[in-house]
């Protein structure tokens, strides 16, 4: 081949090449844009991090061959102003997609004009899940956004089983967006934000000192910190001085902190006794070969350039963000795209305008790139990248960290597949999803203790707790109010008592609900509750359905359910109705008293009366017949002693009434007839059409009506224990109520002042009554505990009793046991004193030498059994003998005195 020839084959060769490259060919060099704060903890990593991924994208021959990846950087100086300009300006210089923005408030700025030109956002530390709206489609977040972070940290609060918590947060759309994600994940983990401690940004540490004091007087010692990493150092400081660091606080900390501590050199960590005890989280980044190559390679620039700052969590995915976009530019030109911009024909500069917003151009293969970035599929320093069908990173891990005195350690991980656990999520991920077993490695606390804390406390602000209770027209021994705050009966006792077993102080500010003359809606007081007007509600509160949605109920203190009452059809007496007008109870009290009377009034008398006297068997036989022959006023012994008729008198007019009641309870037993409705239980109450009551303003309305399907016009409400018998009495036919349908204990106390109604059919409900507080409400958990320790050591038993037991006739009982106990005191006094000047006499009568040494010896326990002996004597014998001495011992000082003038006569 000739010269000529050479020259003209190499021309065609040339053309045809040029025809190529018009249509398809790559450009040498594609602009992309990084937009973020330089001078910030999470920049000074992330900056050199880009840097190093633009560098080994370019050095790397299979990733956009031939073409360079060229970094058009921008600083937005930690400010949405700023940062929205440079921006702008960024987007002038035809970026086909930019790595940032750094900052959330930015990234809702400039997502707008994202999606006006078409430009990709890839954000490695905008982490607002409010970015994740379908309002922002050209925002790809390429970290892990705060709804995984903050259902982490619901689920360390759902571990521990705190149920509310204190959001310390920054002021701006990072910040509430966060806390926002927070409440969703607590509430679906049944616990609350209780107070919301907002910080304005740029606050000085005076202004943070005053929202943590105020923070500090509410209930919640869970405090979860979402702020800045640039200013969040000065939260603990502040805290610190609060002495909100010590034992009892428990502070969970986002992965701001964590890029901190990374981030900071040693010496500027040299004492961290002021954060010892923090949970941090961090996001997780598998150990690979392909990390371990970058933190060196990151060192080693970070080393030759005097770079003080450390590597952190943000650097990584700084550095897979630069690798996302390369290869999804690289497989949009390997589709055959051209990177082209065309002017926006609805921005333009008018009436002399200097803002230039014509030199913004819409990139026409904006959309496609989008396509392919959302297409990601590669193993990073970070491990897997790739976007799942909702936009985020798959999956989502953070490590959880405890701060100790010189640095932290590793407690364990979450992850969107399992839960807490101690084992890598890598590894997790491998095996079906299981999130029953959570775990966690032990916890040093604030203030280096080990235990749990309880996470509450009650709140210091100076509020007493609100405790609403129903001002009740009836049934006034289970709870009755005598004035402003001033209530008492059965239920007021019990939460009292519970109250005290509070391991906390709690003060309690009883706040009356209703007039007294009807009874207030019960679950219109549970609504003030969940309202946030009352702390608690505190009486007769059945727990049901309706209210248990709304409120937080303890452990039920009495078991109660609906019963019908109605007067029934007379029957036949049995042989034994003579034992029905007293309780089991009752019978064994009254018998206990008559002995103990037979007891008290044959240690008065027996001294004294001779019909009181005899052998052993003789004196128990009068005790028994004397005590109960009372009862008919036929005993035939005479009482003497002035303190055994006091007693007697007493016990009489006690044994009156008692047969007076026992003769009417009998009578109305055995004549009474009482109404014939037809009511015999649940079944014949529903399919009658006869008028039923109920108590006003209880949930027994409501069942009636939508649990029974009874009509409406069928239910008579009543107030007072009088309007139930009235009622009842009258009946259908003239106006009244053929039954009563209530729960137990009212119906029991009703029973215990008219015995001429019945219980019919049996209880056809099972609830209880207890004490509703707030949802959630950590008191309501502590109350329920207290109710436990009162039932285990029988106080609430006894509270019971002394409300609701022996009735009407435990004034008499106590009378007759008084006036017993004061005869007995009275009647020991005057033996003692007897005994004494008895014992003086017999030590007056000078005993010879021989007796003299009998008494030394004679044995100490004789003392006491001459007691007895002296008891058992007749008073007439003693002073007998007592009288004897006296006379004997006037002898023998005569005698005496007649010897001595003899033997002075001699």
């Amino acid at each position: 081949m000739g010269a000529a020839q050479l020259v003209a084959w190499f021309l065609a060769f040339a053309a045809a090449a040029g025809v190529v490259s018009a249509a398809g060919a790559r450009p040498s060099e594609v602009a992309v844009g990084a937009l973020f704060t330089y001078d910030s903890t999470i920049g000074h990593a992330a900056r050199l991090a880009i840097e190093l991924a633009v560098d080994d994208v370019n050095a790397d021959g299979t990733v956009l061959s031939g073409t360079k990846l060229s970094l058009k950087s921008r600083d937005t100086n930690c400010s949405a102003f700023i940062g929205t300009v440079e921006a702008l300006q960024l987007m002038e210089e035809n970026v086909v997609a930019v790595i940032g923005p750094q900052s959330s408030g930015i990234g809702h700025v400039i997502s707008h004009v994202a999606n006006e030109l078409h430009i990709p956002l890839l954000s490695f530390a905008a982490t607002d899940p409010t970015l994740s709206a379908l309002e922002y489609p050209y925002f790809l977040r390429t970290t892990i956004s705060d709804y995984f972070q903050m259902n982490a940290v619901a689920s360390i609060v759902d571990y521990y089983q705190w149920k509310r918590v204190t959001a310390i947060y920054v002021d701006d759309d990072y910040g509430r967006g966060g806390v926002s994600a927070l409440g969703d994940a607590l509430a679906s983990k049944r616990a609350m934000i209780s107070y919301k401690a907002a910080i304005p940004p740029n606050s000085n540490s005076d202004v943070i000192s005053d929202i943590l004091f105020t923070a500090n007087m509410m209930e919640s010692r869970v405090m979860v910190v979402h702020v800045n990493p640039d200013t969040g150092m000065r939260i603990f400081s502040a805290a610190n001085e609060l002495r909100m660091m010590a034992t009892g606080y428990v502070w969970i900390v986002t992965d701001w902190l964590a890029a901190v501590l990374d981030s900071s050199a040693s010496r500027d960590l040299k004492d961290m006794s002021h954060i010892r005890g923090l949970i941090v989280l961090r996001q997780h980044t598998p150990e690979s070969d392909v990390k371990n190559e970058f933190i060196s390679k990151w060192n080693t620039v970070a080393h030759n350039r005097s770079i003080t700052s450390g590597l952190n969590s943000y650097s990584f995915y700084a550095y897979d963000s630069v690798w996302t976009v390369a290869r999804a530019i690289d497989q949009f030109l390997n589709s055959g795209q051209q990177i082209n911009f065309s002017t926006d024909p609805k921005l333009h500069d008018s009436n002399g305008s200097t803002l230039r917003l014509s030199t913004l151009k819409i990139f026409d293969g904006g959309e496609q790139m989008l396509q392919q970035l959302l297409l990601t599929n590669f193993t990073g320093v970070t491990g897997p990248v790739q976007f799942g069908s909702d936009g985020h990173l798959v999956r989502p891990a953070y490590d959880i960290l405890n701060v100790g005195g010189s640095g932290y350690r590793l407690i364990g991980y979450w992850s969107n597949h399992s839960g807490l656990s101690v084992a890598a999520p890598e590894i997790l991920y491998q095996k079906p999803p299981n999130t029953s077993a959570q775990q966690l490695y032990n916890v040093l606390w604030p203030g280096d203790s080990t235990t749990t804390p309880k996470g509450w406390v009650f709140r210091n602000n100076g509020k007493a707790l609100r405790v609403g209770v129903p001002n009740k027209a009836s049934f006034k021994d289970l709870v009755s109010s005598r004035g402003p705050g001033n209530v008492t009966g059965y239920c007021i006792d019990v939460f009292n008592a519970a109250i005290k077993l509070l391991p906390y102080p709690t003060p309690v500010q009883f706040v009356t609900i209703g007039d007294g003359t009807k009874n207030p809606s019960y679950i219109g007081i549970v609504q003030m509750v969940a309202a946030n007007i009352l702390d608690a509600a505190v009486g007769d509160f059945a727990i049901v359905r309706n209210g248990t949605a709304i409120s937080e109920y303890t452990q039920p203190y009495v078991e109660a359910g609906l019963v019908i009452v109605a007067p029934v059809k007379q029957i036949n007496p049995s042989a034994w109705a003579f034992l029905k007008p007293f309780t089991l109870e009752m019978w064994c009290v009254t018998g206990a008293l008559f002995i103990l009377v037979g007891i008290v009034v044959w240690l008065l008398e027996h001294r004294i009366n001779e019909e009181f006297r005899g052998s052993p068997r003789q004196q128990v036989i009068t005790i028994f017949w004397f005590s109960f022959s009372t009862m008919f006023t036929s005993h035939r012994e005479n009482v003497l002693s002035t303190l055994g008729r006091f007693v007697l008198i007493i016990w009489l007019f006690v044994v009156l009434i008692i047969n007076s009641s026992y003769t009417a309870s009998l009578t109305s037993i055995l004549t009474v007839q009482q109404l014939d409705t037809g009511i015999t239980g649940l079944d014949s109450l529903i399919s009658s059409s006869l008028p039923i009551g109920y108590q006003n303003g209880k949930f027994t309305k409501k069942y009636l009506i939508q649990e029974l399907n009874i009509p409406v016009s069928r239910l008579v409400a009543l107030n007072t224990i009088q309007e139930y018998a009235d009622a009842l009495n009258r009946g259908p036919k003239y106006g009244g109520v053929a039954a009563i349908v209530d729960e137990k204990p009212y119906i029991d106390i009703f029973l215990s002042y008219y015995c001429n109604f019945r219980i019919v059919g049996q209880q056809f409900t099972r609830e209880g009554w207890g004490f509703a507080f707030q949802r959630d409400s950590p008191l309501a958990a502590d109350m329920s505990t207290a109710i436990l320790q009162l039932s285990e050591s029988g106080q609430l038993q006894r509270i019971h009793d002394e409300w609701l037991g022996v009735g009407s006739f435990s004034g008499l009982f106590l009378m007759c046991a008084l006036t017993c106990i004061f005869a007995l005191v009275v009647f020991f006094i005057r033996i003692c004193w007897q005994y004494n000047q008895y014992s003086s006499s017999e030590a007056a009568s000078e005993p010879s030498a021989p007796d003299a040494d009998a008494i030394q010896r004679r044995p100490s326990g004789r003392s006491f059994k001459e007691l007895l002996q002296f008891v058992d004597k007749k008073e007439e014998e003693i002073r007998m003998k007592m009288k004897r001495r006296s006379s004997d011992k006037d002898n023998q000082a005569a005698g005496s005195s007649d010897a001595l003038s003899v033997t002075s006569a001699y």
